[in-house]
């Protein structure tokens, strides 16, 4: 059973940086597809980044290119989300999740941390 638990988030000024972590658990990962998802007060889950496990391929939306960056660790079966250049937008629920690669959706959520960014 896939296990992922998010760790990191906070409160930071706009401007500032945060580094969330999602350790993952219970699987081999490398067929599958990780994901930082987030959702706002009053707003729709919202994708923020994905790394497939195996090639280390990335994808961002386009609200965050260029400040966030996505990564893995395969010894520490971490994946981690740098966040720089916070903004006040930026507040939110932040989720880890999994997929195996080929699958439609995700099916695997951590419970999830809160990023506050204060303006």
């Amino acid at each position: 059973q896939v296990q992922l638990v998010e760790s990191g988030g906070g409160l930071v000024q706009a401007g500032g940086s945060l580094r969330l972590s999602c350790a993952a658990s219970g699987r081999t990962f490398s067929n599958y597809r990780m994901g930082w998802f987030r959702q706002a007060p009053g707003k729709e889950r919202e994708i923020v980044a994905t790394i497939r496990w195996d090639s280390g391929t990335t994808s961002y939306a386009d609200s965050v290119k260029g400040r966030f960056t996505i990564s893995r660790d395969n010894a520490k079966n971490t994946v981690d989300l740098q966040m720089n250049s916070l903004k006040s937008e930026d507040t939110a629920v932040y989720y880890c999740a999994a997929k195996l690669y080929y699958s439609t959706s995700y099916n695997n959520w951590g419970q999830g941390t809160q990023v506050t960014v204060s303006s």
